[in-house]
């Protein structure tokens, strides 16, 4: 599940720069503030790549998605982008977590003595 949490995450880093950059060129929004929300975000997500296993990490990750998500509402190509990044973490969370169950299953079975195996 890391991995392809990690991988969306890393993602996310890069939409969320580009968002910034688009979302700069709005004149009621100040560079600072367009650029403090953006590296807030971006900070988050490169700190959840190595909390996604620790309580709560899946969690501060969907916290993230619906940020992106809503970030649509200053650059409106966000709500798209954040659906697809919404539905990316989904999967990453979702079968990361049954390909954690097949390595640990794959690993018990490979420490097993070998009559054992044989015999099952």
């Amino acid at each position: 599940m890391r991995t392809l949490c990690a991988s969306t995450l890393i993602g996310e880093f890069f939409v969320i720069g580009f968002a910034g950059l688009v979302a700069m060129k709005d004149p009621d929004l100040t560079m600072g503030t367009v650029w403090t929300v953006c590296g807030i975000a971006m900070v988050m997500s490169v700190l959840l790549c190595g909390m996604i296993e620790r309580p709560g990490g899946v969690q501060l990750g969907w916290a993230l998605q619906i940020g992106l998500v809503l970030s649509g509402f200053v650059v409106p190509v966000m709500f798209f982008l954040g659906a697809c990044f919404a539905g990316l973490w989904w999967a990453s969370v979702h079968y990361g977590g049954k390909i954690d169950e097949a390595k640990a299953r794959w690993a018990e079975r490979q420490a097993e003595p070998d009559g054992a195996r044989a015999q099952g």
